[in-house]
């Protein structure tokens, strides 16, 4: 069977559309919550907490909308997703024109909750094609990313002044109706009703999450946690450290640039390599390149240097991520589904918050040498344990 049939296929085309679509508000978001926080924070000190509270939003929301989806669809969950994006982006609006930063803060709750609704995406890919094919429909659907990182800063610089006097406002409102047509598509599809109820008490749940225990599951959950952390915790504070160094902001803003585009690139292949060797070789491949992108953070501080690590940084990501979710959708039966993969991207969310934080902390009272140097001692030490699991899976 060839790869051209998952284009004809009419249900994943619509998600990849709504997914492409959709998922260019989050570079936009990346800009707006530091500077709109900025303009309406009471002290510099609190300018980050909205982008902050939309880290801790998806973290919150993570798990509810996969038992949402798990009861109602995945299209009643997507559809609750953009509901919250377009509350948020009209809070983010209304934020601005009274100058409130607790309605900016509310905002961007509602936005990050959207975000976290969002990356089910890749597991509804999966769910549209057979299991021979998954790998590719997820890895695909992640190209769509590298469509937001380009679209998602350019609506930003065409839309921040539409609402002019008030600054950002259009920006928002750009959110708002993005979403809105990030609909359409998503109306054209047709997605499978949930075959098995989801467990509705807390005794239920607790007892279907034992199945975090197996090996498969475990070693799955894990490697998308450390992909997804170690991630965060070289990208986030890699402008801090740049500037720093004496470089403007300008090149640190095109190493990050060039990072995105590493990130999500390497997913027209990532599925058909893992079709082809096998989803543990590619996933431990992602696992090696996060370790030599900590390497080259490591041996220096020219731009080489950086642009070297972070592109690196964004290949390893990108085999580590979808080995990792192609790897859980293997793993788990229908009635598994919603509770283990809210589990996932809470565990993930979790991770990401954590490296988030310790990241600026460590670079500010440490430097980049130390950060780089902790996550390769961390890199080191759990892929020595994810081989010891994957013998004991295979």
């Amino acid at each position: 069977m060839r790869a051209s049939f998952i284009f004809q296929n009419g249900n994943y085309l619509g998600l990849l559309a709504a997914n492409t679509i959709l998922g260019s508000a989050m570079p936009m978001l990346i800009i707006l919550g530091g500077l709109a926080g900025l303009m309406l924070a009471p002290t510099t000190a609190l300018a980050t907490l909205p982008a902050s509270l939309q880290t801790l939003a998806g973290l919150l929301a993570a798990a509810p909308f996969s038992l949402l989806m798990g009861r109602r669809g995945r299209k009643a969950g997507f559809v609750t997703g953009v509901a919250c994006a377009v509350f948020g982006a009209l809070i983010g609006i209304w934020a601005l024109f009274v100058e409130s930063f607790v309605l900016l803060c509310i905002a961007h709750l509602a936005l990050g909750a959207a975000l976290a609704c969002y990356q089910y995406f890749r597991f509804a890919a999966a769910e549209t094609v057979s299991a021979e094919w998954q790998p590719v429909a997820i890895s695909l659907m992640l190209t769509s990313g590298l469509i937001a990182a380009f679209v998602g800063p350019q609506m930003f610089i065409v839309a921040k002044d539409v609402l002019a006097p008030v600054p950002l406002a259009g920006a928002y409102a750009a959110l708002a109706v993005l979403s809105l047509v990030g609909l359409i598509p998503l109306a054209l599809t047709r997605l499978p009703k949930p075959l098995a109820s989801t467990p509705q008490s807390l005794k239920d749940r607790l007892a279907a999450l034992a199945v975090l225990k197996r090996g498969p599951v475990r070693l799955a959950v894990g490697l998308g946690a450390v992909s997804q952390g170690i991630m965060v915790f070289l990208m986030v504070p890699t402008p801090l450290a740049m500037i720093g160094c004496g470089f403007s902001e300008a090149v640190a803003g095109d190493v990050i640039r060039w990072h995105v585009v590493a990130m999500f690139a390497p997913s027209f292949v990532t599925g058909f390599l893992i079709k082809r060797f096998g989803v543990q070789p590619i996933a431990m491949m992602g696992l090696a390149l996060l370790i030599i992108s900590s390497v080259a953070a490591l041996s220096g501080l020219s731009s080489v240097h950086f642009y070297g690590s972070l592109i690196i940084l964004g290949i390893g990501w990108n085999f580590g991520f979808i080995g990792a979710t192609t790897m859980l959708a293997n793993a788990v039966s229908e009635e598994e589904k919603a509770m283990v993969q809210g589990a996932n991207d809470t565990m993930i969310a979790l991770v990401s918050t954590l490296c988030a934080f310790a990241a600026g902390a460590i670079v500010a009272g440490f430097g980049w040498a130390m950060l780089a140097g902790f996550s390769l001692v961390l890199l080191m030490l759990t892929s020595a344990m994810f081989l010891k699991e994957m013998r004991g899976v295979s």
